[in-house]
Parts: C-alpha cells; structure tokens; sequence
C-alpha cells in the first residue's frame, strides 16, 4: 500500500472585487468613445427614421390592413367559403325536406295499406287483378319493347 502524497495542483487565487472594478473604471472612457463614434455614424440614419415615423407607420397599418382584408375575403374561412358554403347548406336543407315530405307520404301510404280496408281493395284490384262477382276486367298489354332496327350489311 503506497500512501505517498503526489505533487498538489496550484491554489488559483481570484481577483477581490475592487480590482474587477478598477478594471471596468479604466476600459469606460473607451466604451463611451465607441458609443460616441457609433452615435455620430447613426445619428442621421436615426434623424431620418424620426422624421418619416409616420409615414412609415402608416405604410405599416395600410400593409396590414390589406394583408387582413385578402385573408378575410379569400382565406381558408373567409367570405367567399363562407358563402359557398351557406349556399351548399341551403341546398342540403331543402333536400332533407323534400326527403321527409316523401319519407312521411311513404309512412302514411303504409299505414293506409295496413289499416284502411279501402286502400287494400284498390292495390289489390290494380297490381293482382281482382275483380268483385259480376265485374270484367281489362287488362292492357304490356307495351311493346323497343326493339332496335336490324342492320343488314353487304357480305362479302
């Protein structure tokens, strides 16, 4: 067992707070010569900018104003899908009328064919033929198919 200390690493001392502070006080003349100098190389870009602020915001509101005008009439929601859309809404709900007016004369025929005795009497005398002792019936025939031309082409 080997309990032979090695070579300790250097204890790094840091700097007090004072001369991080010494060291800020010298660099500040500079830093406020190089904020001057990029002043006075702005300063009329940023006089320019000052002057045509309005111009510019109202560029900017009339560029959004047009920009929310066109997704508002044509975006994915917009007027004009809105409007196919209630015009297909529209049509959709007078079918489903039209259909329930018919779903209810199919129910009432149903019904009548289940309880009116009246109704019974005339579906059998029209599709199965009947007919009370004492009445003739007429049948007419079924119309003729139409039947198509035929063709005779020249043999060879």
């Amino acid at each position: 067992m080997d309990l032979r200390v090695g070579r300790l690493p250097k204890i790094r001392v840091l700097p007090s707070p004072e001369e991080g502070l010494r060291t800020l006080v010298e660099c500040a003349p500079q830093a406020e010569a190089w904020a001057d100098r990029l002043m006075e190389r702005l300063r009329p870009r940023l006089t320019m900018l000052y002057g045509i602020r309005t111009r510019l915001a109202t560029g900017v509101v009339a560029a959004f104003t047009i920009w929310l005008f066109v997704h508002v009439m044509f975006g994915a929601n917009g007027m004009v899908v809105y409007r196919q859309k209630k015009a297909e809404y529209q049509s959709l709900e007078r079918e489903i009328d039209g259909l329930q007016r018919e779903n209810g004369r199919y129910t009432q025929q149903i019904q009548s064919l289940q309880t009116d005795p009246k109704t019974i009497e005339k579906e059998a005398r029209e599709q199965l033929h009947y007919a009370r002792p004492g009445e003739v019936v007429y049948v007419s025939p079924p119309p003729a198919a139409q039947q198509r031309p035929e063709v005779h082409s020249a043999q060879k």
